[in-house]
């Protein structure tokens, strides 16, 4: 019995290729695997880098959010992807979060919870840690700045009232937006988180600035404390 010969890519249909594919179609119709089989550049042990790429998602449940967080180490256990190849799917991802942080011509408007999640989520740049963040706001509600006012260890961080009303008058800014992440990817807020809230909204109160919400970041998800009416 004759033994029919493996595919290679070259072999594959122009839209399971993906370099040919993204030519013909362009580089919103590749999958999130054919992007990285791009950055891969080959397969392993009879699999193609398509296939490959699949494999180390799967690894991930098809969530960039946890590949973004693997070391160069943990992607080079995957039989098939050695240093180089691990490098370069963590530049990719490390370029992409730096593109998102690149200010726009137009300072970006704050008008709901979603608006303040995109504008906070390049600023997470190491999830499995903690970190506090402030987007402070002008009159229209349009972004002056948005920083990172501490960064803890993997259960929390501090958030000093002084430095955040200190940095909102220096910047002549009317109201701020609140944000910080939770390392166990739950966005569920914590006692602590709510009492901290209630106080740095009273402080905003004695200052005439704003306190309009408080984002919690986990794993592809946020909570919102204006949205589920804890800003009172």
């Amino acid at each position: 019995m004759t033994r029919t010969a493996r595919k290679t890519i070259k072999d594959w249909a122009i839209d399971d290729r993906p370099r040919e594919k993204m030519i013909a179609k362009g580089k919103g119709t590749l999958s999130n695997a054919e992007l990285i089989a791009i950055l891969i550049g080959s397969g392993h042990g009879g699999m193609s880098a398509v296939e490959l790429a699949r494999e180390v998602l799967s690894a991930t449940n098809d969530s960039l959010g946890t590949l973004s967080k693997l070391s160069v180490e943990e992607l080079t256990r995957h039989p098939g992807i050695g240093e180089a190849k691990a490098i370069s799917i963590l530049a990719a991802i490390e370029l992409g979060r730096r593109c998102r942080l690149t200010a726009p011509e137009e300072r970006p408007f704050i008008s709901n919870s979603k608006d303040a999640y995109d504008c906070f989520l390049p600023f997470i740049d190491n999830p499995s840690t903690e970190s506090f963040l402030v987007c402070y706001l002008n009159q229209g509600n349009k972004v002056i700045k948005t920083e990172r006012i501490s960064s803890g260890g993997i259960t929390s961080t501090s958030a000093d009232p002084k430095v955040i009303f200190k940095n909102a008058l220096l910047k002549e800014a009317t109201a701020i937006v609140l944000c910080h992440n939770h390392p166990s990817g739950v966005a569920k807020p914590s006692t602590d988180d709510i009492k901290l809230t209630k106080q740095l909204t009273m402080a905003g109160k004695v200052l005439d600035i704003k306190v309009i919400d408080h984002i919690i970041i986990g794993d592809e998800c946020y909570f919102s404390f204006a949205e589920n009416g804890l800003m009172n």
